[in-house]
């Protein structure tokens, strides 16, 4: 798996990708929870879960069908919707902001796979191309200096496209902000 960091900045950088309007800036911080949560099931292995079970590491939380229960229930049950915000647009980007975790650790290099399609096929999945160094579980290895292919291989794979996919989108918005204020003068 990235590191938590790497996966709650995937959510913000996904964010650039949808408009103010449609994504409220107050969603960016849930989305980055969503893009972090998947992991809350390594909590398991403290209550006898196993990885390879089906609420394991990996398990139903990093799969598509979770990513969209999650965002569904955030949508539907968010107290302080605004009209003006769509509802399908603000699902979808915390639907592809949840998701983007199980897709991100079917990049990497270790682990059981993921359960992407659970619960209606609970095997466990890598992409054929796994340029990701796998995450280790635990701060003590971050410590220890183990860390540091993890975060190199993280920075060439995820930071790096995410700063790239950020500026693109600013510069698209900066491109169309003055045609959209000349269309409305006019």
């Amino acid at each position: 798996m990235p590191t938590i960091p790497t996966h709650a900045m995937t959510a913000v950088a996904i964010g650039t990708a949808f408009s103010r309007k449609a994504v409220p800036a107050r969603w960016w911080g849930v989305a980055a929870v969503c893009a972090m949560a998947p992991d809350a099931d390594v909590a398991g292995f403290a209550l006898g879960v196993h990885y390879e079970d089906f609420l394991g590491h990996r398990g139903f939380t990093h799969s598509l069908c979770f990513a969209a229960l999650l965002a569904l229930a955030l949508v539907v049950f968010d107290r302080n919707a605004r009209v003006k915000t769509d509802r399908r647009v603000l699902w979808l980007y915390l639907f592809v902001c949840t998701a983007s975790h199980g897709l991100l650790d079917a990049l990497t290099d270790g682990g059981l796979g993921v359960a992407l399609l659970a619960p209606f096929d609970n095997s466990r999945y890598f992409f054929p191309v796994r340029p990701l160094a796998v995450s280790p579980i635990g701060i003590a290895e971050f410590r220890s200096g183990e860390a540091w292919p993890v975060i190199a291989s993280e920075l060439r794979w995820i930071w790096l496209p995410s700063a790239i996919l950020v500026g693109i989108a600013g510069l698209v918005r900066r491109g169309m902000g003055p045609a959209t204020e000349r269309v409305e003068r006019e």
